[in-house]
């Protein structure tokens, strides 16, 4: 047997290796919007999930405590829970969490608070205010827009907007 024969190379050449490295620059190039928009949409369903939480946990709370608790939403998508009387803080989140980059309008526009009752129902804001019946969140680059609404009963539904209404659980219900 001839020694030469026997020793095979083992691992890759430069040429393979550089081969390797620019079909993975190529792949990674091409996927990079699609993760921009994955983690964009994240956001936009964090802050959503958040604000239905914050919304759940104020009514929780006014069944629990046997008193109008207020849910405030804030700036982006920021929010507390108060009880109304007398005015003690029971949980706030912000924004910058994990949603920081989301845009979040408000229905009826300028509203800021929603109040529940001893029996989790909504009932009128403690300074006359509107209260808010739904919360639309966007963010640039993301494709899944999401809305948070309110039911007359109090109960809160994060949904897909652009889903026609009846269509899929995800749907809005108006």
């Amino acid at each position: 047997m001839n020694a030469l024969a026997v020793r095979k190379s083992a691992g890759f050449s430069m040429v393979e290796l550089m081969i390797g490295i620019t079909i993975m620059a190529v792949l990674m190039a091409i996927a990079l919007p699609s993760f921009r928009s994955w983690m964009q949409n994240i956001q936009i369903r964090n802050a959503g999930g958040s604000i239905a939480n914050g919304l759940q946990r104020a009514r929780g709370e006014a069944v629990a405590r046997n008193t109008n608790v207020a849910f405030v939403l804030a700036a982006g998508s920021s929010w507390t829970v108060n009880v109304v009387t007398p005015a003690t803080l029971i949980e706030s989140r912000v924004s910058a969490e994990s949603s920081q980059n989301v845009t979040v309008s408000v229905l009826p526009a300028g509203a800021t608070t929603v109040t529940f009752n001893n029996f989790g129902v909504l009932t009128a804001n403690g300074d006359g205010s509107a209260a808010i019946t739904r919360v639309d969140l966007s963010a640039a680059g993301g494709t899944r827009n999401m809305s948070v609404t309110l039911g007359p009963g109090g109960n809160a539904k994060m949904c897909d907007p652009s889903l026609s209404t009846g269509s899929s659980p995800s749907a809005c219900p108006y």
